[in-house]
């Protein structure tokens, strides 16, 4: 049986042969030609930059809002990784060949990154999932082509090699979607996490990059945050050494009691989401201290908390509890509101990645959702605005792989396979459109900018 992302039911009764499933694919095509995803990139009903902005500022701590509008304004791509509602406004009724992926909602070039596994092995995948929702597998595909864009031409680079490395996300998308249609079901499920990728989709020129990112992530671990950003202290009723964090505001600031007390409890109840077997691991940690933290981009202003863990012994772990939204994308999906926006986040991103950080799970603070994971688990990342020409293709070739792998979990690879066919017509249609949405991206910036400037939007020096 052929499934699609949120259906239901599971049907193990019925055998549907590889050549039906993809001459099902091979019928979308005919009524959704690649040539048609090179389209207009603005949609009719979009607000301005400004306006979007303003309006993306609802429910946000109001004390954040500055700091947000400052770090959008820092360049077209910053403006673009806090801009993923606006692009799904564009997207809004474009064409789209039917398949619905567990999408996730924000696949820019920079939310592709290394974490470590339970076992210490350094993966790469897509690592935020705040706009995960079900819907047409190409809206990831067109951000994450004109993500490289942007990324290509704020490192400096020529257009060419700029429109090439979007051109070759959807190449190395296609021809990953039919690589793993070939392969046992089994097999394609897990493929593509660790280093072998890069030769698989010709990223060699990449390889020191990611050694580089994946030394650094080795070391970006919960004991390296303890030895920098807490302070040891006496604890009065129990005589016993603990921890705290030192505060470095705005970005890391301490709680109050009650605060603190209220987190805890969120913690106690999100231990009932976990998996069975990490419940009484998590069990045998007591927290030590919790503050609140400003993360992101497009997430400044959420309200964001990380809790101090005392393990065995001199063991540390930090979690962090991450206010779960709406999807920016899901009014333009005409999806139904989620009965709790955390476990739809943890629902996509187990969905999706290969490998889930064995401590995900969701809880409510204060009547509001929260997505809650290890803060530090291996976390690396390659930059890709600072990649030069040929490791911007090959970052493209990596990301579109890992964006198809990714979306396979959802929609058979093999209807995939038999939409795209052989040629490279969608390669350049895409390509085309992501370089006119990248100058669409800039002419928003530029309004951004001029609404600081004029003050009609603060920000913060």
């Amino acid at each position: 049986m052929v499934r699609m992302a949120g259906d239901d039911d599971i049907d193990l009764r019925t055998l549907v042969g590889s050549a039906e499933v993809r001459a099902r694919g091979k019928a979308l095509r005919d009524l959704t030609p690649p040539a048609v995803h090179d389209h207009e990139p603005a949609g009719p009903d979009r607000p301005g930059a400004a306006e979007f902005v303003r309006r993306s500022h609802e429910d946000r701590l109001p004390e954040l809002l500055g700091l947000r509008v400052a770090r959008m304004a820092d360049s077209p791509f910053a403006f673009f990784r806090g801009a993923a509602g606006l692009m799904a406004a564009d997207l809004a009724g474009t064409p789209a060949s039917g398949p619905a992926a567990q999408l996730c909602g924000d696949a820019h070039a920079a939310n592709f990154g290394l974490y470590g596994t339970p076992e210490g092995e350094i993966v790469m995948d897509i690592n935020d999932f705040d706009e995960t929702v079900p819907g047409p597998w190409e809206w990831d595909l067109k951000r994450l082509a004109a993500s490289l864009v942007l990324a290509g031409r704020e490192g400096g680079l020529a257009e060419d090699n700029c429109r090439e490395a979007a051109e070759d996300v959807v190449k190395s998308y296609r021809r990953t979607v039919r690589e793993l249609a070939e392969l046992p079901f089994l097999r394609s499920w897990n493929a593509l996490p660790d280093a072998s990728v890069l030769s698989k989709v010709k990223a060699d020129e990449l390889i020191d990059d990611f050694e580089k990112a994946a030394k650094k992530a080795r070391k970006n671990t919960s004991a390296k945050i303890v030895a920098k950003r807490t302070q040891e202290y006496e604890d009065d009723e129990t005589g016993l050494r603990r921890l705290h964090f030192i505060e470095d505001p705005p970005v890391r600031t301490h709680v109050d009691d009650a605060t603190e007390q209220r987190v805890i409890d969120g913690l106690e109840a999100y231990v009932d989401t976990l998996r069975e077997s990490r419940r009484n691991l998590i069990g045998r940690y007591a927290v030590s201290d919790v503050a609140f933290r400003v993360v992101g981009t497009g997430s400044v202003g959420r309200r964001c908390y990380i809790a101090l863990l005392h393990g065995n012994e001199d063991e540390a772990l930090v979690l962090q509890l991450k206010e779960a939204a709406p999807s920016a994308l899901q009014p333009f999906l005409g999806a139904a509101p989620h009965e709790h926006e955390g476990r739809r986040v943890v629902h996509g991103t187990r969905l999706v990645q290969a490998e889930t950080d064995i401590l995900l799970g969701w809880t409510t603070v204060d009547g509001r959702p929260y997505v809650v994971r290890q803060f530090r688990n291996m976390k690396g990342d390659i930059d890709p605005t600072g990649l030069d020409g040929d490791h911007l293709d090959d970052y493209g070739r990596l990301a579109g792989a890992l964006l198809a792998r990714a979306h396979t979990r959802s929609v058979d690879p093999r209807l995939l396979a038999g939409y795209f066919a052989e040629d490279t017509e969608m390669d350049e249609a895409v390509g085309r459109w992501a370089v006119r949405y990248a100058d669409l991206t800039e002419a928003d910036h530029a309004d951004l900018v001029a609404a600081v400037r004029t003050g009609r939007l603060p920000a913060d020096s």
